[in-house]
């Protein structure tokens, strides 16, 4: 893929989300939304989140790689860690990055 694909594939899922949840928005208000709508609306962050980096993590070259060899998976279980015990995400990102770069300069 060039460079020119990349961004238009990126420009054109960005246009596609947002008519997606305008239209969404301009149809049904969210005062009138029933309430299991909104509740269930509450859980699409965390749901995209998780389908973009979990396969990040836990792939390699597409197979299943859980060990302690995959310094994404250690890493991301630190700032995960991380994240539940301080809840400050630059701390997470910080704890994350920094084990990450520790692990994959050392080559342990």
């Amino acid at each position: 893929m060039t460079s020119v694909q990349i961004w238009v594939l990126i420009l054109g899922g960005m246009a596609i989300t947002y008519s997606i949840r305008a239209l969404f928005i301009l149809v049904i208000p969210p005062e009138r939304m029933p309430e299991l709508i909104r509740t269930a609306l509450q859980f699409v962050p965390p749901a995209v989140l998780a389908a973009l980096i979990f396969p990040e993590v836990l792939l390699d070259q597409g197979r299943m790689h859980l060990a302690f060899s995959n310094y994404r998976l250690v890493a991301a279980v630190v700032a995960s860690l991380t994240a539940w015990r301080t809840k400050n995400t630059w701390l997470t990102i910080l704890a994350g990055m920094l084990i990450f770069g520790l692990l994959t300069s050392w080559g342990i």
